[in-house]
């Protein structure tokens, strides 16, 4: 009896030192250096004067919004070119073009802000940024070449959809 309650009590007390150890890692992007953080992220000691940010309404709020406008924007625009199947007008196929690329670019921008902080990460925050507004510029030259070139976003996604169903004809 006495020998369950001691391996009981050893297992409880091993059960908590465990969560204790997993308590102590915090998720880091492994091949991104990290800058030397203040203990508990805490500048200065408890007596030091919180100085507060200066106050902005439209910080945030902006961001936000394009966000929400973005993604309610791009409902009929989806839903105009699926009932039209494809044939659409180049005015309303490059509208769903550059709002989707918008709607990614913030969509990511938000990401980066979330998970890469530049008060971890520093310098690797702005190439993130970078490398997103390069990458974004890249896709608006292609939508450009798609409109221009081609028969557009939908008619790209049109000739996808046609093709595996005409292999696939083929193959019978």
């Amino acid at each position: 009896m006495f020998s369950k309650l001691m391996s009981r009590g050893l297992m409880q007390r091993s059960a908590v030192r465990s969560l204790h150890c997993t308590n102590q890692r915090s998720f880091t992007i492994p091949f991104i250096p990290k800058l030397p953080q203040n203990p508990g992220g805490v500048k200065g000691d408890v007596n030091e004067a919180y100085v507060p940010p200066s106050s902005d309404k439209l910080h945030g709020s902006v961001h936000w919004d394009f966000e929400r406008f973005t993604a309610v924007a791009l409902l009929p625009l989806v839903g105009s070119s699926l009932a039209a199947g494809g044939d659409v007008s180049v005015v309303a196929d490059s509208l769903l073009a550059t709002t989707l690329l918008g709607h990614c670019y913030v969509g990511f921008q938000s990401c980066i802000i979330d998970y890469i902080p530049s008060r971890v990460y520093g310098k690797y925050h702005n190439y993130a940024m970078y490398m997103l507004t390069l990458g974004s510029l890249f896709a608006g030259v292609g939508i450009y070449k798609l409109e221009t070139e081609e028969n557009g976003l939908s008619g790209v996604v049109q000739k996808l959809w046609t093709a595996s169903t005409h292999s696939e004809g083929e193959k019978k």
